[in-house]
């Protein structure tokens, strides 16, 4: 016979929208669940190392993402853990966050344990009971054999809409047409990087760099990103369908994290794909990095301190919820009735099948609302979503897909399902201005 755990809220998936949807959940009172794959926290951002945090603020510098995401950035600096957000010297966005991976995850824990949350590590959820379109318990394989938990209102912030997919509820996945998702990276780490022969170089070679690097200003900022090296990459002629070299300064002051390789035309939701990804991963981060060390300056000491536990995944399933965030409702700062975060990230599409990236900058204010009704799922009614797997379109996608938006939505989830388990109904039926207001209390930013 099965073990059986209940209570009233499990969530499932234990990166940063997994982290803050449990704390907030936590925090309402309820009994708490958190279900992680791994033996550790952070998801995206620990196993894959997707580094650093990309964006609180708009392109003009008005922060808007709050809340549980700036509490753990504010406890995270205490630590000397992270400098909390710099100008990003890439030029793409205004800020950028960088974070000590393995001091976030001790802190994470140290949240949700605070928050009372109940924390199953090494735990994989293969099966839900649903009866009359509400979701009765999920079973886990574990170590320690089969595992029945059993809740009143669940939320799924796997990445990959596991939860949702497998609870019957309607998904979507890539592009409209081919369903191409945007492309996997094998991200890695490099010490011994002398960073300031690197800014030397885009100071006295601003064309090799991106448009909107800020090279005038190199010199009296720190360096915290870099994007180009055109020339080089293209005389590398690499087998790697990208046409420039990107990575992130930190944490140490010799360290970089590159964020180069690329794997198209796989599907992240399928094991044998899954293994080809990682094997094509690894192979491109030894070709990437010894392309580095013999052409790059300041990269001529520099070696390989870490590659990530698993490939790094942007897009993979999503569901088709009960409204789907558009394109244009992103690129012009729409604002909604039921709106639960903001973002000010522009769409940010790594081609699913060619080389480049396709930007798009948010008008307006420089943010854009994300509405209640896109974490709520067609079909299954105690349910919710956070993080990537919310319902928006491709487009869409390329941007909530980002940590901080991740964050935010995770901190709207949890708070939607305790008022849901306070109030014995449904998370469609709760009080949208109750919980906007909680949300406000929280720290949120909604207007």
């Amino acid at each position: 016979m099965n073990k059986i755990i209940e209570a009233d809220i499990v969530v499932v998936g234990g990166g940063p929208a997994g982290v803050n949807a449990a704390i907030a959940a936590g925090r309402s009172g309820a009994k708490t669940v958190l279900i992680e794959k791994y033996g550790f926290i952070g998801g995206m951002s620990t196993a894959a190392l997707v580094y650093p945090w990309m964006t609180f603020h708009t392109t003009d510098g008005k922060q808007v993402i709050k809340g549980l995401a700036q509490e753990i950035i504010d406890r995270l600096i205490a630590m000397n853990a992270s400098p909390g957000h710099l100008r990003d010297t890439v030029g793409f966005v205004n800020t950028i966050t960088p974070y000590h991976a393995e001091i976030y995850k001790v802190l994470a824990v140290d949240m949700l344990k605070e928050a009372g949350v109940k924390l199953l590590f090494h735990s994989f959820v293969d099966h839900v009971e649903t009866v009359d379109n509400r979701i009765q318990s999920v079973q886990l394989t574990s170590k320690s054999g089969r595992i029945d938990v059993k809740g009143k209102v669940f939320i799924d912030t796997t990445g990959d809409a596991d939860l949702a997919y497998l609870s019957g509820a309607p998904c979507l996945q890539g592009r409209d047409g081919d369903k191409l998702t945007q492309p996997m990276t094998m991200k890695f780490r490099m010490r011994g990087v002398d960073l300031a022969v690197v800014k030397q170089y885009m100071i006295d070679h601003p064309d090799e760099f991106y448009k909107k690097t800020p090279i005038d200003e190199l010199a009296n900022l720190p360096l915290s990103g870099v994007l180009g090296y055109y020339k080089h990459w293209k005389e590398a002629n690499l087998p790697i369908n990208r046409d420039q070299v990107l990575f992130f300064t930190g944490p140490e002051a010799d360290e970089v994290l590159v964020n180069t390789t690329r794997v198209q035309g796989l599907d992240g939701t399928n094991v044998e794909d899954l293994t080809e990804a990682e094997e094509l991963g690894r192979k491109q981060v030894l070709m990437v990095a010894e392309f580095m060390k013999n052409n790059l300056p300041g990269f001529e000491k520099a070696s390989i301190s870490s590659v990530g536990a698993q490939i790094g995944i942007r897009e993979t399933r999503r569901i088709d919820g009960q409204y789907a965030l558009q394109v244009d409702d992103v690129v012009q700062g729409r604002h909604f009735e039921d709106v639960i975060a903001r973002s000010g990230y522009p769409i940010d599409i790594h081609d699913p099948s060619g080389k480049g990236v396709t930007a798009a900058w948010v008008e307006g204010d420089g943010a854009y609302d994300i509405p209640y009704r896109c974490l709520l799922p067609q079909k299954i009614e105690n349910l919710l979503t956070a993080g990537r797997c919310i319902s928006t379109t491709h487009e869409a996608l390329a941007t909530t897909r980002l940590t901080p938006s991740c964050m935010a939505t995770g901190q709207a989830a949890g708070s939607a399902a305790g008022l849901a388990v306070k109030h014995g109904m449904q998370p469609a039926k709760i009080d949208i201005a109750e919980l906007q207001s909680v949300l406000v209390q929280g720290g949120a930013v909604l207007k």
